[in-house]
């Protein structure tokens, strides 16, 4: 059972719901990624999505696209991630790390030596944005044979048909993107995510994380009543960004930290309601 797999079910058993930070490698320096994912697990992360810099990021929006530029500056590399990546494991075995980018990064390494690469280090799931199931199947299977989870994005638009070809490969969870956009964007119909997610459950049996869109405690919240997992990137990012430099890890910190409190309000809630029945 893989370090997601298990990360689920003991969530799973003690009713609470995952909490999956988004930050990027290299910002707002090479030096403080792993600091920082360390205070991410410190504030109640349970799984880190770890963005690779990339120059063109379709999928993400101005707060994001602005991560990968600062960390761009200073020529930070796939290479670069996996390192950081492994220098978390030496005292972190526990908390799975999730590689959220783009396939040139990896194309221009190697899809073979990257995947090699990426077990050695530690990653447990790689979320490759314009990688789409139906035209990488031999991908999929190099990262099954490594036991690396290959994580897809399903939209408000998915067609249903392609939700049913996924479910067939999907691995460690499904990341659904709560709106029609990219990443940041302030609006989230819960109401619409909700009934989604009671839609794809019928074709998916791994826990669905919801992501885009959330960016405060309340958000959070509401989402995690209905998904798996909620993830969070961009008010993230944005703390990173306004924060001094000396004030980065405790902003940082406090943010999760009330994400996860409100995010636990959920299984406190859950668990009373199952002790007056």
């Amino acid at each position: 059972m893989s370090r997601i797999a298990v990360t689920f079910d003991t969530l799973r058993q003690n009713n609470r719901k995952a909490l999956i930070p988004f930050i990027t490698a290299g910002d707002p320096e090479p030096a403080m990624t792993v600091l920082l994912m360390h205070e991410l697990v410190n504030a109640g992360a349970d799984i880190i999505e770890l963005g690779v810099p990339f120059s063109d990021p379709m999928a993400d929006g101005p707060t994001i696209q602005s991560s990968y530029e600062r960390a761009l500056k200073y020529h930070v590399s796939l290479k670069d991630v996996l390192e950081m990546v492994a220098e978390f494991r030496r005292t972190n075995t526990v908390t799975p790390v999730v590689l959220m980018g783009y396939a040139n990064p990896v194309e221009a390494m190697g899809y073979q030596k990257f995947v090699i690469k990426a077990k050695e280090c530690g990653v447990d799931g790689v979320l490759t944005v314009d990688c789409p199931p139906e035209e990488c199947e031999e991908w999929i299977e190099n990262l099954k044979q490594e036991k690396i989870d290959t994580i897809f994005l399903i939209s408000p638009t998915t067609p249903q048909i392609r939700i049913q070809q996924m479910a067939k490969r999907v691995q460690g969870f499904v990341y659904y993107v709560a709106l029609k956009g990219v990443t940041g964007a302030a609006h989230i119909d819960l109401s619409e995510v909700a009934n989604k997610l009671a839609g794809l459950r019928s074709y998916i049996s791994i826990p669905i994380g919801v992501g885009f869109g959330i960016h405060d405690g309340a958000t959070a919240r509401a989402v995690a009543e209905f998904a798996d997992a909620v993830v969070v990137g961009s008010r993230i990012i944005a703390e990173i960004e306004k924060s001094a430099e000396e004030e980065v890890l405790v902003n940082v910190y406090r943010l999760v930290k009330s994400l996860r409190s409100a995010i636990d309000k959920v299984g406190i809630k859950h668990r009373i309601a199952r002790i007056k029945r």
